[in-house]
């Protein structure tokens, strides 16, 4: 490790009053458990992150409140779980972490300054006393669901007005910042199919929403970047922000899970849909969390940048289409992608995805049929849609925490123990 510590004093040596700093978390550091088994890369990163909290003079101010209260809705969920983890190992202030969900994960109730409440975010009853004494609100609770398993009334109901709920808890409680888990579907891509080319915040894009799913997100997001700057009974303005995630992989996703289960009854064959030319920015959960924690911190510090913001959430993962990034996964667990090219042309799916529309509408009235292929899932899944994380970097210094390789090799490891706990089931 001391080679670690000469590049971060290298990166002070104008500024030797800091180096004290330097000497002071490093012992902290070596042990931390997020930096154990990390690549050179992502021990720097972790390191200067720590550097930068323990010397900067704002971060010296925001350290001076102690005994932080972080509210994280849907904290049982697979981001937020992830979520939680990563606050538990890096945010040095954090007194008590409050996990609220319609389903608590029993397995969160030994976790060491944990608190489960269980609620319904649609409900504004069970939100209130969760917020109050909050310092910040990460609100990752949503219900995704482009598939129609669920109604669009449950959706809206859940994704918009549970994000008016926290707004409201917010302000009524004088919990002061809120960080919301948005989606790259507010933006596209859109139901004209238009390409979308490694994009920033600020490149013009027609956002064409008709689905329950990406309109939720929409309105959701619009309303916590209208409340910044809201003022409250306690005096001070509401600071907001809205993170917006790509495709999210990595231990756990239940989408992967079903890719993989739905695979098994093909005898691990998959059959090529979409074009290996069609690429999508798909980020490491591991990342996203990541993104979160930064950005929590940068709020309070800075919040004259940081209020009234959307950002891109990304990581080093390959540009693919959707096929070829899960074979990435799927390949080491013996699955093959049958086909260089789509073995169905494109006006086949088209009238596949139609007639799954047509069905789904004809047997609602008497059991769910909702299958993966359908006309929204079919544009999304054959069009160019990737973005940039410039902004973020620019104003929070985001860079993602796991290399491409842990992030596979993690997501990979994940899939091998579903495949054993299928052959013990056998």
């Amino acid at each position: 490790m001391a080679w670690l510590l000469q590049v971060c004093m290298r990166t002070l040596t104008k500024e030797p009053r800091k180096i004290s700093a330097v000497n002071n978390v490093f012992s902290q550091f070596s042990s931390c458990c997020a930096c154990q088994n990390r690549s050179p890369k992502v021990k720097i990163l972790l390191f200067r992150s720590c550097v930068f909290k323990f010397s900067c003079p704002a971060a010296q101010m925001r350290l001076a409140s102690k005994n932080q209260i972080y509210l994280v809705t849907g904290g049982c969920g697979f981001l937020g779980k992830h979520l939680v983890e990563m606050l538990l190992e890096q945010e040095p202030n954090l007194a008590e972490i409050r996990v609220f969900d319609l389903h608590l994960d029993q397995s969160m109730h030994s976790w060491d300054r944990v608190t489960l409440i269980q609620g319904d975010i649609s409900n504004p009853e069970d939100v209130k006393p969760a917020v109050q004494g909050a310092h910040v609100v990460i609100h990752t609770a949503g219900l995704v669901d482009v598939w129609g398993r669920v109604p669009p009334e449950k959706i809206m109901a859940v994704n918009v007005q549970g994000t008016k709920n926290v707004i409201e808890a917010c302000v009524m409680q004088g919990a002061q910042y809120l960080i919301y888990t948005s989606s790259m579907e507010v933006v596209g891509p859109n139901i004209k199919g238009h390409p979308f080319y490694r994009g920033n915040e600020d490149m013009k894009y027609e956002a064409i929403h008709h689905h329950p799913y990406p309109l939720s997100k929409a309105n959701a997001e619009r309303l916590v970047i209208e409340a910044n700057g809201q003022l409250m009974p306690n005096g001070k303005r509401l600071v907001t922000c809205a993170l917006r995630p790509t495709g999210i992989y990595g231990e756990n996703h239940l989408l992967m899970k079903e890719f993989y289960e739905k695979g098994l009854k093909t005898k691990k064959y998959m059959i090529r849909a979409i074009p290996a030319s069609v690429e999508h920015g798909r980020v490491y959960v591991g990342n996203v969390a990541w993104m979160h924690l930064l950005v929590a911190q940068k709020i309070q510090e800075d919040p004259s940048t940081i209020g009234g913001q959307a950002y891109f959430c990304y990581d080093d993962s390959p540009y693919k289409s959707y096929e070829d990034f899960n074979m990435e996964f799927l390949r080491p667990c013996g699955f093959r992608l049958l086909g260089s090219q789509p073995l169905l042309p494109f006006f086949v799916l088209h009238l596949i995805a139609l007639l799954n529309a047509i069905l789904q509408w004809l047997l609602k009235p008497f059991r769910m049929y909702a299958p993966i292929l359908n006309p929204y899932t079919l544009i999304v899944a054959s069009t160019t849609f990737t973005v940039k994380t410039d902004k973020a970097l620019k104003h929070f210094g985001y860079k993602p925490c796991f290399t491409w390789e842990e992030s596979r090799n993690h997501t990979i490891r994940w899939l091998q123990e579903v495949a054993a706990e299928k052959q013990v089931e056998k």
